[in-house]
């Protein structure tokens, strides 16, 4: 599947966890499959426009947020701060605090 599928799917999966659903309470909310939710996540399938609106809907979400920043840098250079969110994204509350405290120690290490 495209980059870009896989990367909405992840982006979908983010948000589905970040609201505390499972992948059946969003199947239920957006009438959609929950065979289906789980193949877009994983970026095995394209999603539809209709199907990316009753998501994002369920999800509170504009439709734009699942789609903001796709397709990489013209230059052909890495978006780190993008990646770097996009990765912190997909955990937990817990380890993403803890993955900022790492981060600040690495900054004051790095600054003495």
């Amino acid at each position: 599947m495209s980059e870009i599928a896989k990367a909405v799917g992840q982006r979908i999966r983010n948000y589905r966890t970040k609201a505390g659903l499972s992948q059946e309470k969003l199947a239920e909310m957006s009438s959609c499959h929950p065979t289906y939710i789980g193949q877009l996540e994983r970026g095995e399938k394209n999603a539809t426009i209709e199907s990316i609106e009753k998501i994002a809907t369920a999800l509170n979400l504009p439709m734009s947020k699942l789609f903001e920043q796709l397709g990489g840098q013209n230059d052909g250079s890495r978006n780190i701060p993008l990646e770097c969110y996009e990765f912190l994204s997909a955990k937990t509350p817990d380890e993403q605090e803890q993955l900022f405290k790492i981060l600040l120690e690495m900054d004051k290490y790095r600054s003495k």
